[in-house]
């Protein structure tokens, strides 16, 4: 039972960070130069990765598959918003 709770929050967390990441980059981020470098990505999943292993530590349902979930996602979520700017579409993404 504890794994599939950590396992739903796993997904959903990665859900919502993937889309208001690739949301904020697309939106906020536009006109930044450094987001279209290859390393943006890789930094922000990684920082977020960071902080998840501290917080692992603190919350019980958190664990490092959680904290590595997190980071991708975010990765993820930056890389596809660059691609968004790079390409001029605008795509829905987890709402409005």
């Amino acid at each position: 039972m504890f794994f599939i709770i950590s396992f739903v929050l796993s997904t959903v967390l990665a859900i919502i960070l993937h889309g208001s990441t690739r949301r904020f980059v697309r939106n906020r981020l536009r006109y930044v130069e450094a987001v279209q470098r290859a390393m943006a990505p890789w930094a922000a999943g990684g920082a977020v990765f960071l902080v998840g292993t501290v917080v692992a530590g603190v919350l019980p349902l958190v664990g490092i598959g959680t904290a590595l979930t997190a980071g991708m996602a975010v990765g993820s979520g930056v890389a596809f918003g660059a691609r968004d700017i790079r390409r001029g579409t605008s795509p829905v993404v987890y709402g409005p």
